[in-house]
């Protein structure tokens, strides 16, 4: 099949390349010529587990393309994705300006019938606008199609290969039969492709992002609770988790959630409820929650410096002044190198703002803390250069290589063994064992 994926963001590439490793012909097409070049040129400009691999592979066979010409890869292809981006406006509602352009281009530029399908996630009612906005500029038959993704950063390329389920949204029954034709090689092992009116396809993205950040935010709340009752979160996840019906995923206590996807995602709903006369009460409950979250460990290591000063030295205004905390993770989770929401960008500016002196390093996200920070932080290459003369370390992304971490080094690099562990990954009893000073999320001390 002939495939066009407009915006070589995030979604686009993934989905682009995807359709192409299944024996697909695929323009990708972005109006950014510096990104259309980097790829060109073999360069992938996102950080993502096997797709560069996967580029090369298909671009080296003729099926994987790069253009800044919409007219080639509207009149070149079968079914057009849209995958550009909706940033949220000032309200939280998402920004509909350029999938509402790409839809005019391609109406634009039609030679005859196409499946236009919305890769990009947009608000309930889109697809009509959709619709509207490629009728106003084509007299050619087309169909438009709601195809929400469900792609999780740092494990895109599994999510698309083998997905849980692919939705449908469409009202017709020849884009049905295409789309799953065109999807029929990702569920082979039986999971199933599920079609809807496009309404409820662009509602179910919505509701599957909010109800995953609700689960973070809800064990987010039991672990303050726990901490103020001396209760353990870790004790108590278990106790819920193996409850078939809660289960264990999403429900891992820490300094909240970010990226590109939850915190937008959930204030676009919460926008979308008010538009139609509805309070999102549980939703709003959720942005708050996160939002208290993301200065939990901060709120730690100020307590603990308060009162040590406190006992050597008298009450001070500012007990970080001069302290130089190690930052372990940048990135919002790991095996990827956004930065977008992050809870490391919100902790390093509680502690700047604070008197503190940050060190920080990340395996990936080094270069985008950069251009967020510049020379407000020191960035290291190396985890353990970090902890040099540190008065205190904050695990914030909990990447594989800081799971099992060299405690005796550690303890030797460091001014003061103290540790505030932002995802209870590391190894309580082992830290106190080597002398440490241990702080988890809702961890009992």
């Amino acid at each position: 099949m002939k495939i066009s994926v407009i915006g070589t963001g995030y979604v686009g590439l993934v989905t682009g390349t995807c359709l192409a490793e299944s024996g697909n012909r695929v323009i990708c097409m972005d109006i950014d010529a510096r990104k259309i070049g980097l790829l060109n040129a073999g360069t992938v400009p996102i950080y993502e587990p096997g797709l560069e691999e996967l580029i090369k592979r298909n671009v080296s066979h003729g099926r994987l393309s790069f253009t800044t010409d919409i007219a080639t890869a509207v009149r070149n292809a079968e079914v057009i994705f849209i995958a550009v981006g909706t940033p949220p406006g000032e309200d939280g509602s998402a920004d509909l300006k350029y999938v509402l352009a790409a839809a005019r281009e391609i109406g634009r530029h039609m030679n005859g019938y196409k499946v236009v399908v919305n890769k990009s996630t947009v608000p309930v009612g889109t697809g009509d606008k959709v619709r509207s906005a490629v009728a106003s500029r084509t007299k050619h038959a087309f169909d438009v199609v709601s195809n929400p993704e469900f792609l999780k950063e740092g494990a895109a390329i599994d999510d698309f290969m083998m997905p849980d389920r692919v939705v449908i949204g469409t009202e017709s029954s020849k884009a049905a039969a295409i789309m799953n034709e065109l999807y029929a090689p990702f569920v082979r092992t039986g999971r199933p492709i599920l079609i809807m009116d496009i309404r409820s396809s662009e509602m179910t993205k919505y509701a599957a992002n909010a109800m995953l950040a609700t689960k973070i935010s809800f064990i987010n709340e039991m672990a303050n609770i726990c901490a103020s009752l001396g209760a353990d979160i870790d004790s108590v996840r278990k106790g819920m988790g193996y409850d078939k019906r809660i289960g264990f995923e999403f429900l891992f206590p820490g300094v909240g959630y970010g990226g590109s996807c939850f915190p937008k995602d959930v204030k676009a709903l919460v926008q979308t409820a008010k538009d139609c006369a509805v309070e999102a009460w549980v939703l709003k409950a959720v942005e708050s929650v996160n939002d208290r979250q993301k200065r939990v460990l901060f709120d730690l290591i100020k307590g603990y410096f308060s009162a040590k000063s406190s006992k050597s030295r008298g009450k001070t205004a500012k007990p970080l002044t001069g302290r130089t905390i190690a930052v372990w993770g940048l990135s919002f989770k790991p095996q990827t190198d956004d930065m977008r929401e992050a809870p490391a960008v919100v902790i390093i500016n509680h502690l700047l703002r604070a008197g503190a002196k940050v060190c920080a390093h990340d395996p990936v996200a080094m270069p985008e803390a950069y251009k967020i920070f510049k020379n407000r932080i020191v960035l290291s290459d190396d985890a353990y250069e970090a902890l040099k003369n540190a008065d205190a370390l904050a695990l914030v992304t909990e990447w594989n290589e800081f799971r099992t971490p060299d405690i005796i080094r550690m303890k030797k690099l460091m001014k003061h063994p103290v540790v505030f562990d932002g995802r209870n990954i590391l190894n309580q009893e082992e830290f106190k064992k080597n002398g440490f000073t241990y702080y988890g999320v809702g961890r009992k001390r």
